[in-house]
């Protein structure tokens, strides 16, 4: 067998997505329900998820497990809430991105409804990098923790599918307070600020964005002259 073949066989082709904690943005659970419902919305049978525990800071280098879990990949379809659960450092974007597109992978980045391949034009690409350099850029000159709507992780993270299982089949929170071990204010405010009595009672609704490639386009914005 040749090298060339051994190295093909070592690549694995699949459906999978990809979550990561940052508690700057969207929760892990918040990102794996919406590419869910997303996949759904999509047809796709999702064979794998991987949740990305490494800190926020860290760069790629140092995060052993997210490119065991992507680099094996090749002709894949993988699914991502938006593009800064990859990276939040643009080097280290650059590079998975350019990885990825590289084995033949088919990025579907949720949040703003665009799918990127090999094929895709450029401009989209280099579009959605700025779209996170330009919220990186807003956050350091708003010297403020976490951009507006998105919301940090929470202790009754580790809960949130058992909520809303038994808010389907009736449980009040008092008695889910009981079965968890937790202050009943505490979670009803979760529940609350995570609108999961609606998700319960409603499912999980997928908005599907038109024109998501043309919008990621139009926010690109060039330097002006100092005046």
């Amino acid at each position: 067998m040749t090298t060339k073949l051994k190295k093909a066989r070592s690549f694995i082709v699949m459906i999978v997505s990809y979550a990561r904690s940052d508690k700057y943005f969207e929760g892990v659970y918040h990102q794996q329900n919406m590419i869910n419902a997303y996949a759904e919305h999509k047809g796709l049978i999702v064979d794998q998820e991987f949740i990305d525990q490494t800190s926020q800071n860290k760069m790629l280098e140092e995060r052993p497990e997210a490119i065991a879990f992507l680099r094996p990949l090749k002709e894949s379809t993988v699914l991502v809430y938006d593009i800064w659960a990859f990276s939040s450092h643009i080097d280290d974007l650059v590079q998975m991105m350019t990885c990825q597109l590289k084995n033949g992978n088919t990025l579907h980045f949720v949040n703003p409804s665009v799918i990127i391949n090999r094929n895709s034009d450029v401009l989209l690409v280099l579009g959605l990098i700025d779209q996170l350099r330009q919220t990186l850029a807003q956050d350091a000159k708003k010297s403020i923790g976490r951009p507006k709507g998105s919301r940090s992780s929470s202790k009754f993270d580790q809960y949130h599918d058992a909520i809303i299982d038994n808010l389907k089949t009736g449980k009040n929170v008092s008695e889910m307070a009981r079965i968890f071990g937790v202050s009943r204010s505490s979670l009803k405010d979760y529940i609350e600020s995570r609108e999961l009595k609606e998700i319960a009672r409603n499912g999980l609704k997928m908005t599907i964005i038109d024109n998501g490639e043309a919008k990621v386009l139009n926010t690109i914005k060039c330097p002006e002259a100092a005046e």
